[in-house]
C-alpha cells in the first residue's frame, strides 16, 4: 500500500488554515516545529507535514475528516521516545502529551483506570500509588513514556516476568478509526460480535474482515508465530486463535498507530508489592551472566536484569550515574539484578536467602549485593534504567544503533543466541553493548556503528540480514517490545512468511482502506536504510566559537549528543527541564533545541538562522541550569551551548540594555551599596519600577534585592580576625552578591571558618563572570576569567582551597573558566575550587576539620532543629547537594531534602517581564507547595541568592544560606554567651 502524497503549496496552506479554524488544541505548521517533531528516539528523521496538539477528542475526529478530505497521512504520538521510528512520518502528527494527558477514572475496587493515550506512565503510577495499586508494564523510559506510545509498541519493561506486555492489561480503547468514525474495543459476546460484523461503515467491514482472515489463516497462526512470550512483532492475528473472548483492542495495542487512533484507554490495575529486595551478582564473564539465568529463573524473581561492562564504564563516567555505582564491587564484566518480592519482609529476606543459597551451590558469580532499603534499590534501577541513554549518548562517530536491539528468544535458548550473535558482530568488527530482560530473553544489544559512511551502512545492513537468521533459526522474535518501525517493519515479510504477509496487509486495508495512518510501518515498509538522521551524505558547519568544545568534538558533535530518547521530558522528578515540565511544549525541551540547533548546523535550516529570532525564541526558555549536563545519560550541555549561540547573536544583532545591566550587574551593586539605603528607597519607588519595566522589561512585581549599608569586603577590612589560623589559610571567593547584597551570609561563612581553625584571606578579584556568561556576554568574561585566575593560581599552587558561597560563581570557576580560558592555570583553579559544604565536608572526612561542628551536633542536651534543604541548579548538576545535607547534619540538625527542580529563577530570568509568570510556574510546581508544607518550627536552606528571593517571594518565608545555619549551631559558647555576629 503506497502512502498519498502530501499536500504541499497552496494544498498545504488550506489544511492549515482549515485545521487553526476548526480545532481548539494546537497547529503548528511552521518550518521550525515540522524540524523538532522530524525525530525520535530512533536513527530515522522524517519531516511531518504539520503537528496539531489536540485538547479533544472533537479535535481528533476533526484532523482525521480533513485528512480524509486533503489525503494526507496521520501519525498518532506520544512522548516520542520510539526508538525503531515508528514516531515519524510524513503526515500530520497528533501530538497527545500537551493537553490528553489525564486519569479520567480510577475504580480501586475492580482495579482499573480510565486514562488519556498522552498520560504518562509514571504519572499514572502516582496518582494510583496511595492506593496500594500500579500499572504493571515498566519501561526504562517510564518517566516519559505515555499509555499511548505504549499502547502502540505493545511495551512491556522490567517486570514482565510478573506482568506480561501493555496488551495483558488494556481493556477498553476508545478512539477513531482511519475515516473519522468512532470506535469502542473491548472483549465481546458472541451475540455483540455477530451484532458488530452486520454494521454498515468502515467498523462493520474490520470486524468481518478480521473474522474472516483469522479463519482463513489459523493453522498458519498457530504455526508462524514465534513461541515465547515477549514478541511484538507484526499484527497480534495470534490473540484470535487462544481461546478467549473476541476483542479488536489486542489487534490495536502493537500497531503502532497504523489502525487506530485512540483518544482513551481503559488499563487493568495491578497490586503494587508490598516488599522487595536486590540482589545484585558480579560476573567475571557475559557469558557466565547468561549461562546462569536459567537457574536464577528457578528461584522465582520478580524481575532478572544485565547490564554489561560497557555500560558500567559509561555510568562511572556519567556525572549523575556515577554516584550510583557505590554496590559495584571491582570491575565486573555483567552483573544481573535479580528483585525479588513478597507481602512482608520476612518473606522476601527468606526468597533472598534461599537464592543465596542457590547462588553459592551453583557457584554463580565471584560477589553479590544485597540491597533492602528502598531507596538503594531506586538508586541500582535507575542505574539499570539509564542503559539506553548512556550507550546513545557516546561520544564519537560511531553510535549504539538501535535496529537489532530487541531480539526476543525463549530465556533457554539465551545463552546460545547470544553465543551466535556476538559472532556475527566479531565477524563484521562490531561491538556492543548489552543490556535486557535475561528473565523474558529480551536482550537489548547495540552495536556500535558509524552511519555516516557507506561501510557502516553496509555493515548495519549486513548484520540486520544475518542476525534476522539467527532469530528464526532460535523460534524468536525481532522485537520483543520496541516495535518494527521502520528499523524492522522490512524484515516481517522473511519472518511471517508470505501467506500471513499479505494477511497483515489485508488488516491494514480492512483499517484503513486509504493508507492514513502511519503508513509504512508494520507493512509496506521502505528500506531500513532510507531517511537516516546520520547518513554518508550528513555534514554540519562549525562556527567558530568562545568557549572549548574540543572534549565533545567541536560545537556540532555536541549538539548531537542529543540522541532523542526524552528524558528532558520527564516531570516529577530532577531538575531537567524547568521549562519543558511548566510548558509540556516539545520546543521547549531540551531535545527540541538540540533537534533545532542541529537542524541549522546540517543545513535543514538556514545557516543565518543560527543568528536568527526563530531559534533565540527556541531557546529563549532554557534556564541555564545545566541539568542536562547532569541528568541527561549523554550529558547534553544545552547552557554551554546557549551562552554560545548568545554570543553570536548579539553580536550580529546588538546587545540589550537589560543585558548590560544584567551582566555587569557587579558595577550597578557596587554603587548601591555604597549609596544604600537611599539607592534602595529610589529601586523600590513605584515611578522608578515603572521606568525600569518600561525600558529594560524587569517586571515590577518582582521585588528587587537590597543593597546592604555595609559591603562585606568593608566589613572584612574593618574586622579582627579571630581564631588560632592553625589549620591553615583558605581564599574566600566573596562574589558580588554577597559582597553587596548579603553580607550577612559572607559573614557567619568567615566566622565559622575562623572558629573551626582557618585563617581566611579574600583575594584581589573581580566578579565571576556568571552574569555576563549567561547573557552572551563571553569576551567580557573572558576578561574577568583571565583576572581571576591570575589573582588564584598563586594559592592554588600552595594546595590553599578557594572557597565560595554563592553555586553560580563559585562554580564559575569550575566549570566555565577551564572554557573560557583553555589554560592549565584555569584547571589549576578550578581543582582547588570549593562550595564551602565541600570544603567542609573534605576536611571532616580528613581529620582535619571543624571539630566544633562535629561537637555542636553531638551535644546530647542540644536540641535538633529541623532544616528542609533545596539545592540550587548548578550546585546538583555539579557537586550535589550531598555535602550541604551531611555538614548540616554533622552540625546537629535533623535534615530533609525536598526534590523540588529548579526555583525558576535562574538568576535575572525570574525579573524579566517576559519571563516572570513562568518562573512562577516553575516555582509552583514542586518547590512552592513543599516550603508551605513545611511547619514554621522547620528552617528554609538555600544556598543560591536567586532561589531564597524566590522562596521569598512565593511563600513569604525567609530561606537562608547553610553558612547561616552552621555559623548558629555554634552561636553558643559553654558558658552560654553568644557568639555569632550578623551584618544587617
Amino acid at each position: 500500500m503506497t502512502a498519498p502524497p502530501a499536500p504541499n503549496g497552496r494544498a498545504g496552506s488550506d489544511l492549515e488554515r482549515e485545521l487553526s479554524r476548526i480545532v481548539e488544541g494546537e497547529v503548528r505548521f511552521d518550518a521550525y516545529s515540522r524540524l523538532l517533531y522530524s525525530t525520535d528516539a530512533s536513527m530515522y528523521q522524517v519531516e511531518p507535514i504539520g503537528v496539531v496538539l489536540p485538547r479533544t477528542t472533537a479535535d481528533v475526529q476533526a484532523v482525521l475528516e480533513l485528512a480524509n478530505q486533503y489525503h494526507v497521512p496521520v501519525l498518532p504520538r506520544g512522548g516520542g521516545t520510539s526508538l525503531a521510528g515508528q514516531t515519524v512520518n510524513q503526515a500530520v502528527v497528533l501530538d497527545f502529551s500537551m493537553f490528553m494527558n489525564q486519569v479520567l477514572e480510577v475504580n480501586r475496587e475492580e482495579r482499573w483506570a480510565r486514562v488519556q493515550p498522552g498520560l504518562v506512565q509514571d504519572e499514572l503510577n502516582a496518582h494510583v500509588r496511595p492506593m496500594g495499586l500500579l500499572f504493571g508494564p515498566d519501561t526504562s523510559t517510564s518517566n516519559r513514556a505515555t499509555l499511548g506510545g505504549m499502547a502502540g509498541n505493545n511495551s512491556a519493561g522490567s517486570h514482565s516476568i510478573a506482568y506480561g506486555k501493555t496488551l495483558d492489561h488494556v481493556l477498553e480503547l476508545r478512539g477513531r478509526l482511519a475515516d473519522g468514525s468512532t470506535v469502542v474495543l473491548r472483549d465481546l459476546g458472541p451475540d455483540e460480535l455477530a451484532a458488530k460484523s452486520r454494521l454498515d461503515g468502515l467498523e462493520g467491514q474490520v470486524y468481518r474482515e478480521v473474522r474472516r482472515l483469522v479463519d482463513q489463516h489459523a493453522d498458519e497462526i498457530r504455526s508462524r508465530y514465534p513461541k515465547i512470550m515477549r514478541r511484538v512483532s507484526g499484527y497480534n492475528l495470534d490473540e484470535f486463535v487462544k481461546a478467549q473472548p473476541f476483542g479488536l483492542h489486542r489487534l490495536a495495542v502493537g500497531s503502532e498507530g497504523t489502525l487506530v487512533v485512540v483518544t482513551e484507554m481503559t488499563v487493568r490495575l495491578v497490586p503494587k508489592p508490598r516488599h522487595t529486595a536486590l540482589v545484585v551478582v558480579h560476573y567475571r564473564a557475559l557469558e557466565e551472566a547468561l549461562e546462569s539465568s536459567p537457574e536464577i529463573l528457578t528461584a522465582g524473581p520478580y524481575a532478572v536484569e544485565l547490564t554489561d561492562k560497557m555500560i558500567l564504564d559509561l555510568a562511572r563516567a556519567n556525572i549523575e550515574q556515577r554516584g550510583r555505582t557505590g554496590f559495584v564491587q571491582g570491575d565486573p564484566a555483567a552483573i544481573m539484578i535479580v528483585e525479588f518480592a513478597g507481602d512482608s519482609e520476612a518473606e522476601v529476606r527468606s526468597k533472598v536467602e534461599a537464592f543465596e543459597s542457590l547462588r553459592e551451590r551453583a557457584r554463580m558469580g565471584y560477589a553479590a549485593h544485597r540491597a533492602y532499603d528502598p531507596t538503594e534499590q531506586q538508586s541500582i534501577w535507575k542505574l539499570r534504567k539509564a542503559g539506553l541513554g548512556l550507550l546513545l549518548g557516546m561520544k564519537g562517530e560511531k553510535k549504539a544503533i538501535a535496529f537489532v536491539e530487541d531480539t526476543a528468544v525463549d530465556p533457554a535458548r539465551l545463552p546460545a543466541f547470544i553465543a551466535g550473535f556476538r559472532e556475527i558482530l566479531d565477524r563484521h568488527g562490531a561491538v556492543a553493548g548489552y543490556y535486557g530482560h535475561c528473565s523474558v530473553g529480551c536482550l537489548h544489544i547495540r552495536p556500535l556503528i558509524d552511519l555516516k559512511t557507506e561501510a557502516g551502512l553496509r555493515q548495519m545492513r549486513a548484520i540486520a540480514e544475518e542476525i534476522t537468521a539467527l532469530v528464526m533459526e532460535h523460534g524468536g522474535a525481532l522485537s520483543g517490545e520496541h516495535g518494527d518501525g521502520r528499523a524492522r517493519s522490512p524484515f516481517n515479510a522473511l519472518l511471517y512468511g508470505p501467506r500471513l504477509y499479505d494477511a497483515f496487509r489485508q488488516v491494514k486495508r480492512a483499517f484503513d482502506p486509504k493508507g492514513l495512518l502511519n503508513p509504512g510501518n508494520i507493512v509496506d515498509a521502505p528500506p531500513m536504510t532510507e531517511s537516516l538522521r546520520f547518513g554518508p551524505s550528513y555534514r554540519t558547519w562549525e562556527p567558530e566559537t568562545l568557549l572549548d568544545f574540543s572534549g565533545q568534538g567541536g560545537f556540532a558533535a555536541a549538539v548531537e549528543l542529543c540522541n532523542g530518547i526524552g528524558v528532558c521530558r520527564k516531570k516529577l522528578e530532577g531538575t531537567m527541564c524547568p521549562s519543558y515540565m511548566a510548558t509540556l511544549d516539545e520546543e521547549h525541551s531540551t531535545r527540541g533545541r538540540a533537534n533545532a540547533l542541529r537542524a541549522v548546523l546540517s543545513g535543514r535550516a538556514p545557516r543565518s538562522d543560527f543568528t536568527g529570532k526563530r531559534l533565540y525564541d527556541v531557546l529563549d526558555l532554557c534556564l541555564e541550569c545545566k541539568a542536562c549536563k547532569a541528568e541527561c545519560p549523554a550529558n547534553v550541555d544545552m547552557a554551554k551551548l546557549k551562552y554560545e549561540f548568545l554570543a553570536h547573536y548579539y553580536r550580529a544583532n546588538g546587545l540589550p540594555l537589560r543585558n548590560r545591566l544584567f551582566g555587569r550587574i557587579h558595577r550597578l551593586a557596587r554603587a548601591g551599596s555604597a549609596l544604600a539605603p537611599v539607592s534602595n528607597w529610589i529601586a523600590r519607588a513605584a515611578p522608578s519600577r515603572w521606568l525600569i519595566e518600561r525600558l529594560c522589561r524587569i517586571d515590577r512585581r518582582r521585588p528587587l534585592p537590597a543593597f546592604a549599608r555595609t559591603s562585606f569586603s568593608r566589613w572584612f577590612a574593618r574586622r579582627r580576625p579571630r581564631g588560632s589560623g592553625a589549620l591553615g589559610e583558605i581564599v574566600l571567593f566573596h562574589d558580588t552578591f554577597n559582597t553587596y547584597q548579603t553580607p550577612e551570609v559572607a559573614v557567619a561563612a568567615t566566622r565559622l571558618l575562623e572558629a573551626a581553625g582557618y585563617r581566611v584571606s579574600l583575594a584581589d578579584r573581580k566578579c565571576c563572570g556568571r552574569p555576563m556568561i549567561s547573557k552572551g556576554m563571553l569576551g567580557e568574561a573572558r576578561a574577568h576569567a583571565s583576572y581571576n585566575v591570575a589573582q588564584l593560581v598563586e594559592p592554588a599552587r600552595r594546595g590553599v582551597a578557594i572557597v565560595g558561597l554563592e553555586p553560580s560563581c563559585l562554580l564559575t570557576l569550575r566549570d566555565e573558566y577551564p572554557e573560557l580560558l583553555r589554560s592549565e592555570d584555569a584547571r589549576l583553579v578550578a581543582r582547588h575550587s570549593l562550595l564551602l559544604e565541600e570544603f567542609l565536608q573534605r576536611e571532616m572526612a580528613a581529620g582535619r576539620g571543624p571539630t566544633l561542628l562535629a561537637a555542636a551536633g553531638g551535644r546530647a542536651d542540644a536540641p535538633r532543629p529541623r532544616v528542609l534543604v533545596h539545592g540550587h541548579c548548578h550546585q546538583k548538576a555539579l557537586v550535589g547537594t550531598g555535602p550541604t545535607v551531611a555538614v548540616l547534619r554533622a552540625a546537629g540538625y535533623q535534615v530533609s531534602e525536598v526534590d523540588a527542580g529548579c526555583c525558576g529563577m535562574a538568576g535575572s530570568f525570574g525579573f524579566e517581564a517576559e519571563h516572570y509568570e513562568l518562573s512562577l510556574r516553575i516555582a509552583g510546581r514542586r518547590l512552592v507547595p513543599a516550603v508551605k508544607a513545611a511547619g514554621d518550627d522547620v528552617a528554609i536552606c538555600a544556598p543560591g541568592i536567586s532561589c531564597r528571593q524566590q522562596v521569598e517571594h512565593t511563600t513569604g518565608r525567609q530561606a537562608v544560606h547553610p553558612a547561616q545555619l552552621l555559623w548558629e549551631a555554634l552561636a553558643a559558647s559553654p558558658d552560654g554567651q553568644r557568639r555569632s555576629e550578623v551584618v544587617r
